[in-house]
């Protein structure tokens, strides 16, 4: 095969995955748990792109068992992974300021979200979070695995209650 024609197959392989990234996200048909607005490229509600707990689920999961300043001992967090879900509202910022219900909120650069596995924890120890509990989403990332990450600039980031992501 020619380099020209496995350049083009390479192309045209390009292509189809970024048609298939190219489609609009559905609208949820659930309750939101979650917006996300500002610089993004897919939507469902007018500029905006809103999640139910089943398109949340939908989405890349992971585990992160680790211990937190708010809990006891080790922790089983269960949630998307944050970049999971910027890769599916086409998120186009450096920074993100989220939002918790108590409209507390914390800015947290992107490059978190991809350079660490850090959730939007939906679950503890198999129990969905209630808002007493920190939920319904919790942003976990995973200090025992990266004890550098345990600092109070992380710590800040770590926001619960979480309602919406505003990508800027």
């Amino acid at each position: 095969m020619s380099k020209r024609l496995i350049g083009k197959f390479i192309f045209a392989i390009s292509g189809v995955f970024l048609m298939s990234q190219a489609y609009a996200l559905d609208a949820p048909t659930g309750s939101v748990v979650l917006r996300v607005t500002g610089h993004i490229t897919q939507t469902n509600v007018g500029d905006e792109a809103h999640f139910d707990k089943a398109m949340l689920e939908g989405l890349v999961q992971r585990t992160t068992q680790t211990s937190t300043p708010w809990h006891d001992g080790v922790v089983r967090f269960e949630g998307p992974l944050g970049r999971a879900i910027l890769d599916a509202v086409g998120a186009e910022g450096e920074q993100m300021r989220v939002i918790a219900l108590n409209d507390y909120s914390s800015m947290v650069p992107a490059s978190d979200f991809y350079e660490h596995d850090v959730i939007l924890a939906m679950s503890a120890d198999g129990q969905p979070l209630r808002i007493r509990d920190h939920g319904p989403l919790f942003i976990i990332y995973p200090f025992d695995e990266n004890p550098a990450l345990l600092n109070e600039e992380v710590l800040t980031r770590s926001v619960w209650q979480v309602k919406q992501i505003d990508v800027e």
